[in-house]
């Protein structure tokens, strides 16, 4: 697992040990980027559910302001520290150890760009679209990283579908959040 472009290009990222880590595939994580890249400068970024940090960390390689990383794991939260080091991107993060739940249900901050890749089949792909439209700014957009088999609505809250893309087991379900 690497960082694909930006400053810290070609850096190689420590993952987790574990069944219920899936790292994005470069092909995936390429597909993400080429979606937001226009949005990403100066952006306000949220990985909840970070894992290694790879999503987080590639939105701030290539431009994002800001990046705030939740997981309730003490190893992952470790294993996004060590990521940011080693990138040289620890500036304008923040790594918690919260739940992502918890940390939308009390978070003040308004986000441009939110990644959700919880663990598969689990119901946490659609409990977080419905907790974190009301921490988005206006024009925000959403990347869902999930199984193909899932399928998501059409609207959360001030959500709206823009759209899916599928690379192969892999669905990316974009959302916006129109101006209000």
């Amino acid at each position: 697992m690497r960082v694909i472009t930006g400053s810290a290009r070609g850096r190689r990222l420590k993952t987790l040990d574990s069944l219920d880590i899936r790292p994005t595939t470069d092909e995936v994580k390429e597909a993400i980027f080429s979606i937001i890249q226009f949005d990403l400068p100066s952006a306000s970024v949220l990985d909840l559910f970070a894992g290694s940090g790879q999503l987080g960390i590639e939105a701030m390689s290539r431009g994002a302001n800001y990046c705030v990383f939740t997981d309730s794991s003490a190893d992952a939260v470790s294993v996004i520290k060590e990521n940011l080091n080693v990138c040289k991107l620890v500036k304008n993060t923040r790594v918690l150890k919260i739940d992502s739940f918890e940390y939308l249900n009390n978070t003040k901050m308004g986000f441009d760009i939110v990644f959700i890749d919880p663990p598969y089949k689990q119901g946490l792909v659609e409990k977080s679209l419905e907790k974190v439209a009301s921490k988005l700014n206006d024009g925000a957009i959403v990347v869902c990283e999930h199984e193909r088999e899932l399928e998501l609505k059409d609207s959360y809250d001030s959500l709206e579908l823009r759209k899916c893309y599928r690379h192969g087991k892999t669905t990316l379900t974009v959302y916006h959040k129109s101006g209000s």
